[in-house]
């Protein structure tokens, strides 16, 4: 495909909506829907962002026999969904120093120690460009509410066979989530 141009159809508050134009093998013009985080994309090269939107907390307890999982209401599916601990990366702030501010947002937990931190990937590639990193390491500490009004979490510690028990069940969880709950549940 070769890349024709974008255009802005619509800037919110946290996105921005894009229609991308390319041109297909066959000489006829794609146009593609997109959202970004980004309210000013003008050029291909903008397309790839230079630095990643959100982080993502990937943790354990400090025996390392639990992980770290939200319960979330989530607005676009209108249910609860099991997801890590996520948020945007502030003006400013390394990945690292936004781990540590959105796992005590969201959950109260400290996170005291990061093991290994995973770059840049692509949070929904079907129909944005966000990208987000993400810090794997230890928490601890007590449970408290978000002290986002706007976001309605239950954060909990999950041992693998809990996590087998609701990956078996069906219950709704954020893609990459569910992936690493999988992998780590049958080690």
């Amino acid at each position: 495909m070769q890349f024709k141009g974008i255009t802005k159809k619509e800037e919110g508050k946290f996105i921005t909506r894009y229609d991308v134009a390319y041109e297909t093998a066959d000489h006829q013009i794609k146009n593609y829907e997109m959202i970004s985080r980004n309210p000013e994309i003008h050029s291909f090269e903008e397309l790839h962002g230079k630095k990643a939107d959100a982080v993502v907390i990937i943790a354990t307890d400090e025996s390392g026999e639990r992980i770290l999982v939200d319960r979330e209401f989530r607005l676009a599916p209108g249910c609860w969904v099991y997801n890590f601990p996520a948020g945007l990366i502030d003006p400013g702030e390394t990945p690292q120093e936004s781990a540590v501010r959105e796992l005590w947002e969201e959950t109260g937990l400290e996170l005291y120690e990061i093991n290994d931190f995973l770059g840049v990937s692509y949070s929904a590639v079907g129909f944005s460009n966000e990208t987000n990193v993400c810090v794997v390491g230890k928490a601890r500490g007590e449970f408290h509410e978000s002290t986002s009004t706007v976001e309605e979490i239950e954060a909990g510690w999950y041992t693998k066979a809990q996590i087998r028990e609701l990956l078996k069940n069906g219950d709704p969880f954020a893609a990459r989530t569910q992936a690493f709950c999988y992998v780590w549940s049958r080690e």
